[in-house]
């Protein structure tokens, strides 16, 4: 493959991962939306916030255009809010998939 092609590539795979993180991002505002009355607990929500502004900010693990480290936190965000919603008896029908 010449240079032309591996550019190609790089720019489709990071656009698929932005897209992806995009994806995530909207899930993890919708889960928090729903656990606002659910007593979760402030851990569970600041948390949350550390995701956003970890994936909005310029300082990153991996240097930005490759998205892998922001939608890694965006999953684990996501997976400690269901997890709160679960402890704390919220209805798991009403979040995001």
């Amino acid at each position: 493959m010449d240079s032309s092609s591996w550019l190609v590539v790089a720019v489709v795979l990071a656009l698929v991962v932005a897209v992806c993180a995009a994806v995530l991002l909207v899930r993890v505002f919708r889960a928090r939306r729903l656990l606002l009355d659910a007593g979760v607990p402030l851990q569970s929500k600041a948390l949350f916030w550390a995701a956003v502004v970890y994936t909005v900010s310029p300082v990153d693990l991996i240097p930005d255009p490759v998205y892998l480290d922001d939608v890694g936190v965006l999953l684990v965000a996501l997976r400690a809010l269901h997890a709160a919603a679960a402890r704390s008896g919220a209805d798991r029908k009403e979040l995001p998939h």
